[in-house]
């Protein structure tokens, strides 16, 4: 059996990676996480090669030259994000069922090549304000990045209609619940 894609993405800070992590834990979901790519610095307390593969943006810039990317975008200028095609080849061999907690673009992006195989689930903050308390509450941004983020956060939150499903995350067992059971009525189809 073929597997099928799961695709969480919205702004930074929305609740995307505490409900991958949550979904993960689902033995009967069959998830594997596609680890993401990035150039930005590793934080105190992420893994390299389980939160994201760190690269530099010279590393970054020839796998793209070398069409290794099944999605990439520069998230901000020298901070590039992607999801390599290898990584998601290697757990669908495994007949794993491929999570991918991705930015929106990146999001449109899988979604548009896999289409029908693959659900998209926008993770909305219930406002703008709550999304810059949770930015703030995490203390790993400076003051000036929290701004570029919920400046950009403005923009994806437009394409929220381009996913299959939008859950706001306003509480997280509550988010947990609805994003459980769009996947569980996915993966029986």
């Amino acid at each position: 059996m073929t597997g099928k894609l799961v695709i969480l993405s919205g702004p930074s800070g929305a609740g995307k990676s505490t409900l991958a992590k949550h979904l993960l834990k689902k033995k009967n979901f069959n998830l594997a996480f596609s680890v993401s790519v990035c150039s930005r610095k590793k934080r105190n307390s992420e893994i390299d090669g389980e939160d994201y593969y760190f690269l530099s943006i010279d590393e970054f810039k020839t796998k793209i030259e070398e069409n290794e990317f099944l999605e990439w975008e520069e998230v901000y200028p020298n901070l590039y994000y992607g999801t390599l095609k290898v990584e998601v080849e290697r757990l669908l061999s495994q007949g794993k069922n491929v999570m991918f907690d991705v930015d929106v673009m990146g999001g449109i992006s899988i979604k548009r090549k896999y289409n029908e195989r693959a659900l998209s689930v926008f993770i909305k903050p219930p406002s703008l304000d709550v999304l810059e308390d949770r930015l703030i509450s995490r203390n790993t941004e400076s003051p000036e990045n929290i701004k570029k983020r919920i400046r950009k956060a403005k923009m994806e939150l437009n394409y929220a209609r381009r996913f299959d499903h939008v859950v706001v995350n306003e509480t997280l067992e509550d988010a947990i619940a609805a994003t459980e059971e769009l996947i569980g009525k996915f993966l029986e189809q």
